[in-house]
């Protein structure tokens, strides 16, 4: 008897418009995070089994080469 009694209730809890409306306005929230959450996780060139494209030098970085170690920084160290 005590199981039908609970059994009854609560069918009425879950099918009460309260308890429907908060359901559905849960899975459309999720929806919305998760699809936001998947748009902004991949970079959209990006797919799997392709390799990265690497930046290409162009202009006056490709050509001039860095000079090591020409310039003073005035740490007061001296390099042997």
């Amino acid at each position: 008897m005590f199981s039908k009694e609970i059994f009854s209730f609560l069918i009425k809890v879950i099918t009460s418009w309260e308890v429907i409306v908060v359901t559905v306005v849960l899975i459309l929230y999720f929806t919305l995070v998760f699809y936001v959450a998947r748009l902004y996780h991949y970079s959209p060139g990006l797919s799997f089994g392709s390799k990265p494209k690497r930046a290409k030098k162009t202009g006056a970085a490709a050509k001039t080469p860095i000079p090591q170690g020409t310039e003073d920084d005035d740490l007061g160290i001296e390099e042997e």
